[in-house]
């Protein structure tokens, strides 16, 4: 039998695109558990392959540990703090478990998708999509290595939140396809004939989301969610004092004050955008208008948490996930805008 008469298996291939979705938003926890330790500087080499096997005797433990100590945040930060082997072993944990985990995703994806195609399952329009998030996928680690390179230059202590916010932006650009690209190939399972097209409303309160989320992605790399532990008040006033010295475009994009400042109050700006998409969606599919509104009022109750817990690690994570669980639900709510408009 030809693999064109072949039956395809489209609810098979949206199950395992769920499935990856679900590990994707697993990196996103581990890769905000990184960052808060201060984990991703541990490991100073990107070994593809022979970097997924940790150290494994006492002398190998002493040359990676070796390696860190030439780092300009070993050598500023950590290292007159009193860094010791131990503590390395604690943040060289979490970096090597997110780079362990990066690969199991391929490895998830690749496999399947092989397996799908040498078997002819996989429907007519969706080889190429599916050849991209595999891309995507790829790309996410070429990032991930630009981002750990760029905290290792001269006398850096930190990775640069630019890096860092391609980093993550790309992953949760990633879950989105992963879940519209399921959700499509679950309407084909049942009988659709089309896939959902990308609207208008889909692409404004996209907009806005990512402007959030990449407000989210320079705090967390600039640390600006120490720069206040009061809410709404910051300094004691509404708008805070930040450095005009170097211009407006400057501050907008470097000064910790100013980005705290916009993340926080940006936010109910895509509330606002969130709740006007979602009241669309509720009389088609009323379960994705509950996700929206259960997403991001999670997401503003963890955000004040954050602040006023002094960015409490947990707290923290748990505000990078409901993150990507909100632009999960916004890809649920855009698609089943769009199944209209096909």
């Amino acid at each position: 039998m030809s693999n064109s008469s072949k039956p395809t298996r489209p609810a098979a291939l949206a199950n395992w695109l769920m499935i990856v979705a679900f590990l994707v938003v697993l990196m996103v926890a581990v890769g905000g558990i990184t960052r808060l330790t201060e984990s991703g500087l541990s490991i100073t080499q990107w070994k593809p392959i022979t970097g997924a096997i940790p150290p494994l005797s006492e002398a190998a433990w002493q040359a990676e540990f070796a390696l860190y100590q030439t780092t300009g945040e070993y050598q500023t930060v950590t290292g007159p703090a009193g860094m010791d082997l131990a503590a390395f072993k604690f943040i060289f944990f979490w970096e090597w478990f997110h780079r362990l985990l990066g690969r199991l995703i391929g490895l998830a994806f690749a496999v399947p998708l092989a397996w799908f195609w040498i078997r002819g399952a996989i429907p007519q329009g969706y080889k190429g999509r599916l050849v991209a998030l595999l891309a995507l996928g790829g790309l996410q680690g070429v990032f991930g290595w630009f981002m750990v390179r760029s905290g290792l230059a001269g006398t850096m202590t930190d990775v640069s939140h630019f890096w860092l916010s391609i980093h993550l932006l790309t992953a949760l650009f990633t879950l989105g396809g992963l879940i519209w690209t399921a959700l499509d190939l679950r309407q084909l399972a049942t009988g659709a004939s089309r896939p959902a097209r990308w609207t208008g409303i889909a692409s404004w309160v996209g907009a806005i989301l990512f402007v959030q989320l990449l407000l989210g992605a320079w705090v967390a790399g600039l640390n600006a969610g120490l720069a206040s532990d009061t809410w709404p008040l910051m300094q004691g006033q509404l708008v805070p004092e930040y450095d005009r010295s170097r211009g407006l475009a400057w501050a907008v994009t470097h000064d910790p004050f100013l980005l705290h400042f916009l993340h926080r109050w940006w936010a109910w700006i895509a509330v606002i955008a969130l709740v006007v998409m979602a009241r669309r969606v509720k009389p088609l599919v009323r379960q994705a208008s509950v996700a929206i509104h259960t997403a991001f009022g999670i997401q503003i109750l963890l955000g004040v948490a954050t602040v006023w817990t002094g960015v409490a690690l947990w707290v923290a994570v748990a505000h990078q996930v409901v993150g990507a669980l909100l632009v999960a639900s916004f890809a649920w709510g855009a698609h089943i805008l769009g199944r209209r408009t096909a």
